[in-house]
Formats: C-alpha cells, structure tokens, sequence
C-alpha cells in the first residue's frame, strides 16, 4: 500500500477504519476516523494540541457498539490548515455542527474530551433533535488552560499568546518541550506513548502549524465565554473530571450547576487525558451512554 502522511499513523492503531475528508461550506477539509456499526453515531472531539488519535486505546474497545466518529478539528491533525482562519470556540462548533448536518447524522451521541468536551456541549445546543446525548471529559472552560499544566507549560503557552513572540515561540516547538507540556496532564507521565509523541511533532512540522498551535493556545477565552451556553444544552449530560485535572473545584461546581441534571462522575488518580491515561473507564462510560 501507498504511504499516505495523513494515514500512517492512525492505520497502526485501526488498520480497518475509513479514513476520509469532509468538506465544509468554505472549502476546509476535515479529517476523519469512521469505525464500527453500531446504531448511534458516536463524534469524538480531542483535546487541546493533539487530534483524533487521542482516542486510539478507547475505539477498539467501544466500535462494537457505535458508528464512531473521530474528527480533527479545523488545522490540527491533518485537517486542512486555512490561512486566516479562526480557532475560537464559535469557529470550531460551527465546523462540527456542520459536519453533523452535511452526513445527515442522527441518534448521535457528542464526545470530546477538554476543548472538545466544550465543543461538545456548545454544538449540542444547536444540534437540537440530533443529539440523543453528550459525554464531556474534563472541560477546557477555565482561564490559563494549558498553562496550568505544569511551570514549563505555564512558561511556553504565555510566551505563545503574546502579540508580536507568540509566532516565533510555536516555530521553536520541539519534542521534548511538547512532551513536558503533555506530561503534565498526565499522573502517570508514561501514560503518554512516544510513538504518539512522534506523531504529534510530525503533524507539528507542516506548513502553517506553528500558527495553528499558536491561535489554539490563545483561543482559551473563546472557551471561557462559551460557558453562557450550558444553560442552554437541553440534552442529557454525563460530566467527567479526573480528579487531577486542570480545573479547580469551584469551577467545576460551577459547570454542574450550570448543566442543570447533568450526571457527574470523578475519575480517581486521573489527570487532563483521560482518554490515555483511563482508556478502559473511558470506554465503559461511552458504553454506558449507548443503553
């Protein structure tokens, strides 16, 4: 078989999904994982900085029972990279609400995790009807984001939101930096595998991803100001926070609060990842979503 930079990887992990592009009304491509057959089409959102491989230890576990929907987001993964464009939460709903609509999915179920978990709330307001459910694992709503990871990170993303450094800081990205970065969502630090890593940094070397990494790293007030609609999300919700995760306890009291009914469950001994770091409870939850 050919190589093909945007498969590879992802073909180690699920040599039997489709991998293909949606194309979006602006002519944006993204990139998608479709696994499994199940009744209920599952949308997987991934977190900050990485793409839809984040979930390659919970899709086999979980493929038996959805259709599973693995997306990278606008510019991250191998999604196409638009010059100019926007990474803000409003940008990046309106991509996956699209997407929803223009496969004409229904009885879906909307899973992300961090700024997907937020992805996942904000799109389900607008799906309406579509949506029979949303899973949303540790919110990425909070002001600092990943700078609360840990100092290195703390030092890097404010470096990489200033005006006039911020792009040349991304440019200087390399392995063991992003390593820390990650790391520090993670209790267990070899939760992270390095053949991952890898794939990161490669996706990280295309043309147009320093700036990419750079509006995402800034686009966490987008996620802050996105909270007014979780009052507005009618359908149910399953919240989750790993007991380590970024965000403190009255932030998360807040959300609950603001997700009125919503069913909360804390992961012990769990960082920011859930996904790499408890892949079989995470895959029992999604589980549990489906009955």
């Amino acid at each position: 078989m050919e190589s093909q930079p945007d498969s590879d990887y992802t073909r180690t992990w699920s040599p039997s999904g489709e991998i293909a592009y949606a194309k979006l009304g602006d002519g944006t491509r993204l990139r998608y994982l479709r696994a499994g057959s199940g009744p209920t089409a599952l949308i997987l959102l991934h977190t900050v900085r990485t793409q839809l491989d984040h979930f390659q230890l919970v899709i086999p576990r979980i493929m038996h029972s959805f259709t599973v929907y693995a997306i990278d987001m606008p510019g991250m993964g191998w999604s196409d990279i638009t010059p100019g464009a926007s990474y803000a939460e409003p940008a990046l709903r309106r991509a996956i609400v699209e997407f929803v609509t223009a496969q004409d999915l229904r009885n879906v179920a909307l899973a992300g995790e961090s700024m997907g978990a937020t992805v996942a709330l904000t799109a389900s307001t607008e799906l309406e009807d579509r949506v029979r459910g949303v899973v949303a694992f540790n919110p990425y709503d909070y002001p600092t984001g990943v700078g609360r990871a840990n100092r290195v990170a703390s030092v890097y993303v404010r470096a990489a939101r200033l005006p006039a450094l911020g792009a040349a800081v991304t440019r200087l990205e390399n392995k063991p930096v992003l390593g820390i970065v990650l790391r520090g969502g993670l209790v267990d630090g070899s939760a992270l595998p390095g053949h991952y890593l890898a794939e990161l940094r490669r996706v990280g070397r295309r043309r147009g991803y320093p700036r990419v990494s750079r509006e995402v790293f800034r686009n966490v007030d987008s996620m802050v100001a996105a909270r007014e609609l979780y009052a507005g999300v009618t359908t149910p919700v399953t919240l989750i926070y790993g007991d380590h995760d970024w965000s403190r306890t009255p932030e998360r009291e807040a959300n609950i609060s603001l997700l009125c009914g919503a069913e909360s469950i804390s992961l012990s001994d769990t960082g920011h990842f859930v996904a790499l770091e408890q892949p079989a409870r995470v895959a029992d939850i999604l589980l549990g979503s489906a009955t």
